[in-house]
């Protein structure tokens, strides 16, 4: 008993062209099957009209039915009822009765099989009390096997409808499930561009500030010695070649996969314990800054380089903003409190002459979201005293 999916005849490619080919041919062998008894009882009878009509009208309405089968899909309850009927006169119309019987139950059309079944188990007994053959079973078998057979007919059709559902359920979480793949792919991409625009900015404001602040010194001190130009001179080309290096390091995130393993390996992210090295480098490039660490030993990584970075964006803000002031950074942790950044610049003295740096207005914005994508949190802004300071506390395990 052939059972289709929906789509109906109309093949969309290679698998609904054999799923239609092959239910056609198991409703040919249904009916072929069905009209070799009319064959079997034909050598016993006389040629009369009703050899006639089992011989030819009986074969002509069954080629009816196959091509009535097409449109089950359009008129399931005109189809069925045509069949049904068809099968009553017609043992070659067995097969596409069959088949819309199955398709009726695959769909799970049941008002339309309360009709169908009752008329298929009528058909049946109408076909085995006029055949060709002179002999029949008894009432209660006869109606006990048409029961049987439209039974199965029916069970296998809801067994397949019920597989079908199923298989469609799986394809439509598996649609899902690579939609929200796309999705969670397309989120940590966007996540990743982001941080390493974070990234890049801290690290390259940094080194173009000190590139663009000595530049600076050359283009207006008129007043200094070779030496004095030398050395500014040669702090640009250092901070210059040290930008190019920190922008492959951020950059190295977006390595490829091909790379070989042998590469060379990519610089470890600075931690806590760069902070003195790039205070270090702050004051030989003409800042006045003074370091206080009282952290305790055993500070995560991750909250160390947070640590890091927002130590160099204060003291990158202050050489944009205030240059020439005092600076103090004071650092204190413990593993019970988490740590303790501050960054403070006294307040200008006369009027200040600022280098021509853009800015880019992400400094304090990505201080903020670095402190809270670590847990913790940040204030900044001018003090009492007309300073500048900016304050942040971080989980010890952020």
């Amino acid at each position: 008993m052939p059972v289709e999916s929906p789509e109906g005849d109309a093949p969309a490619d290679g698998t609904s062209l054999l799923a239609s080919l092959w239910r056609y041919a198991l409703a040919a062998v249904i009916s072929l099957l069905a009209w070799s008894l009319i064959l079997v009882g034909a050598a016993e009878r006389p040629w009369d009209a009703a050899m006639v009509w089992f011989l030819v009208g009986d074969p002509l309405l069954g080629l009816t039915s196959f091509v009535v089968i097409r449109w089950r899909h359009r008129r399931p309850a005109v189809v069925g009822v045509v069949l049904t009927l068809f099968s009553f006169v017609s043992l070659s119309s067995a097969g596409p009765a069959s088949w819309i019987l199955g398709s009726i139950a695959s769909h799970r059309r049941w008002r339309l099989l309360a009709l169908i079944v009752p008329l298929s188990l009528l058909a049946g007994l109408v076909q085995e009390r006029i055949g060709i053959s002179e002999e029949s079973l008894p009432l209660w078998a006869s109606v006990a096997f048409g029961a049987l057979v439209t039974g199965i007919i029916v069970a296998t059709g809801y067994a397949m409808g019920s597989q079908r559902q199923l298989v469609d359920s799986y394809r439509a979480r598996a649609v899902t499930a690579e939609r929200e793949q796309i999705a969670r792919v397309a989120q940590a991409r966007a996540a990743e561009r982001t941080r390493i625009a974070r990234e890049m900015h801290d690290v390259l404001a940094h080194r173009i500030s000190l590139v663009a602040m000595n530049a600076s010194t050359l283009s207006y001190r008129t007043d200094l010695s070779e030496e004095d130009r030398a050395t500014a001179a040669r702090s640009i080309e250092d901070n210059a070649h040290r930008a190019l290096s920190d922008l492959r390091a951020v950059l190295g995130v977006l390595r490829d996969p091909a790379q070989p393993v042998d590469a060379a390996p990519e610089r470890p992210q600075p931690g806590i314990d760069d902070v003195a090295d790039l205070v270090a480098e702050e004051v030989s490039g003409g800042m006045r800054v003074r370091l206080t660490n009282e952290v305790e030993d055993g500070l995560p990584a991750a909250t160390g380089r947070t640590a890091y970075r927002i130590v160099q964006e204060a003291l990158t803000n202050v050489r944009k903003h205030a240059p020439g002031t005092a600076v103090t950074v004071d650092l204190a942790g413990t593993p019970g409190d988490g740590l303790v950044i501050a960054v403070r610049n006294a307040a200008p003295v006369g009027p200040v002459r600022r280098p021509g740096l853009p800015a880019s207005g992400l400094g304090l914005l990505g201080l903020a979201e670095r402190a809270a994508l670590a847990g913790g949190r940040i204030t900044h802004g001018v003090d009492a005293a007309g300073g500048y300071a900016v304050r942040a506390w971080i989980p010890w395990a952020s």
